[in-house]
């Protein structure tokens, strides 16, 4: 609903007040995560505070969640603090484009993401697996540990390099990888404070430096794909060959730039995440391991699972899902109202920003009993009917629902089956497991993990 009458009629949210000038700032930059629940806990689903200059209107209730992404998404678009940060840094990638330039590069992308071509990469996914895993056998047998966040950063990196640009990443993957964790902190930090933007702050100098890197690493990329004329079955060639309808235009370097630093962001960083967390809790949970184990033991024999074989493979499926909702790699978005509208009888003036996170609402205790507790049963068939769409959005939802989501589900299942098939990862006693909470969700100190070789099926 987004009229003057029903705007009227809509009352204002229960607002946190405090006598701080800049308003929650310092509970929203130190403590997100604790102070987000509480509030929705103390407050009820729908709260406002300010932030600054900015105000904020928080929606934990799926209904209000479904409003902003499906009912009325196209009053809520992406100007806010931390989108126009990031856009700044990556340009106008599908992740931070709006309006009738972004549909346009949604439909260039949207066939390299299909069900059926993205089945085409499982066999890149598969071999990087294995040989990641190869490397984890000398380890084990010196008895090394392994930080087990950097290892499925720099795994799940080496495939979107190959599977959606079509090439390997070779010596320069450290380099990405640092350039990566450079901006996601610095975004963090420029988000919620001004002078963190405009200052020579080491964290803004070390982002600066890694747009440098990364530009330098995409444009030789996009340069050497343009001299060889080559054309590649991968998602640079599909920008670099669409035209657009009217004009007949192609897309220029620097927006072909913007795309592939937008996968090299949001096409590996999330997956990674995702995938460490997995691990995580697997490594806690013994008796839930060994369930999935036996899955897939029965389902594979114990060796690396096939393509075919996943849809079989449903206990591992609910296993990532159970983690993505403990540890959403996305863990909160941000909309701006662009005009005055009314969410669950509350008004939400024009130009609020308007945040929802799925960190809280993943723990809604509505739709969650015990929700800090991992049971992967919370996802069978019949558990998911019963809840609401959108109490779980790991991937965002309606348009701009993440474009890779089937390519990041079919690739942590891959990853999960394969790696349990030779190991069991298990963490380092007294290794501090703290959540991070920058534009993803990362373990602050990795996760160093021993590897027992195991041998399902034998």
């Amino acid at each position: 609903m987004n009229t003057a009458t029903a705007t009227a009629r809509a009352v204002a949210a229960p607002r946190l007040r405090s006598l701080n000038p800049m308003g929650q700032l310092r509970h929203v930059r130190d403590e997100p995560l604790r102070f987000l629940t509480k509030i929705v806990r103390e407050h009820g689903d729908t709260v406002q505070f300010r932030v600054g200059p900015y105000n904020l209107m928080m929606f934990a209730h799926p209904d209000a969640v479904k409003h902003v992404l499906v009912n009325n998404s196209a009053n809520y678009d992406k100007h806010t603090p931390g989108y126009d940060m990031l856009a700044g840094l990556l340009g106008k990638g599908l992740l931070t484009s709006e309006g009738d330039f972004w549909r346009r590069q949604r439909r260039i992308a949207q066939p390299a993401f299909h069900r059926r071509r993205i089945a085409g990469f499982a066999d890149t996914m598969l071999a990087y697996t294995e040989q990641m895993l190869d490397a984890w056998e000398d380890a084990a047998a010196l008895g090394r540990t392994i930080d087990l966040a950097a290892e499925m950063s720099a795994l799940t990196l080496r495939i979107v390099a190959k599977t959606l640009l079509g090439t390997e990443m070779g010596p320069v993957a450290d380099q990405v990888a640092e350039a990566v964790t450079a901006i996601n902190v610095f975004v963090d930090k420029a988000t919620t404070g001004f002078l963190a933007r405009v200052l020579p702050t080491p964290e803004h100098l070390r982002a600066r430096e890694a747009i440098r890197t990364l530009d330098r690493i995409v444009f030789d990329l996009i340069a050497q794909r343009r001299a060889t004329q080559s054309s590649r079955d991968d998602l640079l060639t599909m920008f670099m060959e669409a035209r657009d309808e009217e004009t007949g235009e192609g897309m220029n370097d620097r927006q072909l730039r913007d795309e592939v630093l937008t996968m090299f962001l949001a096409g590996h960083e999330t997956t990674s995440n995702a995938l460490a967390w997995t691990f995580y809790l697997l490594s806690t949970h013994p008796g839930i391991r060994r369930r999935l184990c036996a899955e897939l033991e029965a389902v594979t024999g114990g060796r690396a699972p096939t393509l075919e074989e996943l849809p079989r493979l449903e206990y591992l499926g609910q296993v990532i899902k159970e983690s993505m909702r403990l540890y959403p790699p996305a863990w909160t978005l941000e909309r701006r109202a662009r005009e005055a509208d009314e969410i669950g009888g509350y008004r939400v003036p024009a130009g609020t920003i308007v945040l929802l996170s799925a960190w809280v609402t993943h723990r809604h205790p509505r739709y969650w009993p015990n929700p800090e507790g991992f049971d992967p049963d919370r996802f069978t068939p019949e558990a998911e009917k019963a809840r609401p769409r959108y109490a779980y959005l790991p991937f965002g939802g309606g348009p701009r629902q993440c474009i890779g989501n089937n390519f990041a589900i079919m690739e942590s299942q891959l990853i999960v089956a394969t790696v349990l098939s030779r190991f069991s990862p298990w963490l380092v006693p007294g290794h501090p497991v703290v959540p991070e909470p920058l534009i993803t969700l990362r373990p602050r100190h990795g996760l160093q993990m021993g590897l027992t070789p195991t041998r399902l099926g034998t």
